[in-house]
C-alpha cells in the first residue's frame, strides 16, 4: 500500500521551513553501492544546484526523489510527510514535478496539447488522449497561460515532435507550470540545447522560480551557467553529497576541486 501524501501546499504554506528533506538515503542495487547517506535539506523557496562528477549519482537522487527507485535506505521527506514508499503520481499530487534527460512530451500533440494536457489533470480532469477540454475551459486558459510565460504562445499549434530542442525545454517547464507543481526537478535542461537558447532557457528557469515561488533542484553539467543561477549548490561524489553551500564556496571548496580534478582525497571511494 502506498504511503499517503498531502496534496500540494499552497503558495503561502510551501514558503514555511524545508519542503524538501533527504534523510541517510541509500540504495544498493545487485550489491553495488548507488547512493550512501544522502542528506539533503533544501529550503523553501530556493534555487539548488545538484553537481558532481559522470556517476556521481545525481540522476539516480533525482530518481529516488521522484519515486521511480526505491531506497534500500532512509527517507525521502516532503513539507514534514514521509513519502519515501509513495508513488510517482501520489508525489505528483503532492506538488512534486520533474523534467528528465530526453525530452517526455507527446511529440505527435500540438505545444497547446501537451500543456492543456497538464492542465487538465492538474485541475482533477481525465489524463486520456481522446478527452481534451473545449478551448475556453480552464485548463486550456492555463495552457495560454504558461505557454505565453516561456514564450511559446506563438507556437501552440506545431507538433510538439517538431519544435527545436531548446523549445522542448521550454515546453517541460510549460508543462511543470500548468501542473502547478511546487517542488520542481529539473534534470540537465540545457542538455543538448544550442548555445545561442540556453540565456532564454535560464531566464524561464527564473521566471518559473518567481512566478511560482516553487522549492527547484536543478543539475546541470554548465558549471558557469548554474553557478550564476541557483542560490546553493550540492556536490555529489561516488554517490553521496560531499558540500552544501553557496555557489561562491563551493569554487573554492579543496574537496570539491579534488572531487572534480583529482588534486587530492576527497575521503571517498568513486563509485
Amino acid at each position: 500500500m502506498n504511503t499517503p501524501v498531502p496534496s500540494a501546499p499552497t503558495a503561502q504554506t510551501s514558503r514555511r521551513g524545508s519542503p524538501l528533506k533527504i534523510e541517510g538515503l541509500g540504495l544498493q542495487i545487485g550489491g553495488a553501492t548507488i547512493l550512501k547517506d544522502v542528506e539533503l535539506d533544501v529550503a523553501a523557496g530556493s534555487l539548488v544546484g545538484v553537481i558532481g562528477p559522470n556517476g556521481a549519482g545525481k540522476t539516480t537522487l533525482f530518481n529516488v526523489i521522484s519515486g521511480l527507485l526505491k531506497p534500500t535506505a532512509g527517507r525521502v521527506v516532503l513539507d514534514d510527510r514521509d513519502i519515501t514508499a509513495a508513488s510517482v503520481p501520489a508525489r505528483a499530487r503532492a506538488g512534486l514535478g520533474r523534467t528528465f534527460q530526453t525530452s517526455s512530451l507527446f511529440p505527435k500533440l500540438s505545444v497547446l496539447e501537451n500543456v492543456r494536457l497538464a492542465a487538465q489533470v492538474s485541475l482533477g480532469g481525465s489524463g486520456s488522449l481522446l478527452h481534451f477540454p473545449r478551448k475556453t475551459d480552464a485548463a486550456t486558459l492555463r495552457a495560454f497561460e504558461k505557454l505565453d510565460i516561456v514564450g511559446l504562445t506563438h507556437m501552440r499549434d506545431a507538433m510538439a515532435g517538431d519544435i527545436s530542442h531548446g523549445d522542448k525545454r521550454k515546453l517541460e517547464i510549460a508543462v511543470l507550470l500548468a501542473t502547478e507543481a511546487s517542488i520542481v526537478l529539473l534534470d540537465e535542461p540545457m542538455a543538448g540545447v544550442a548555445s545561442g537558447d540556453v540565456a532564454g532557457l535560464v531566464g524561464n528557469i527564473r521566471d518559473m522560480q518567481r512566478e511560482k515561488g516553487c522549492t527547484l533542484l536543478m543539475v546541470e553539467h554548465h558549471i558557469d551557467v548554474l553557478m550564476g543561477l541557483v542560490e546553493k549548490v550540492a556536490v555529489m561524489y561516488a554517490g553521496t553529497i560531499i558540500a552544501y553551500d553557496t555557489p561562491q564556496r563551493i569554487m573554492e571548496n579543496p574537496l570539491v576541486q579534488s572531487a572534480y580534478l583529482g588534486t587530492g582525497s576527497t575521503g571517498t571511494e568513486a563509485a
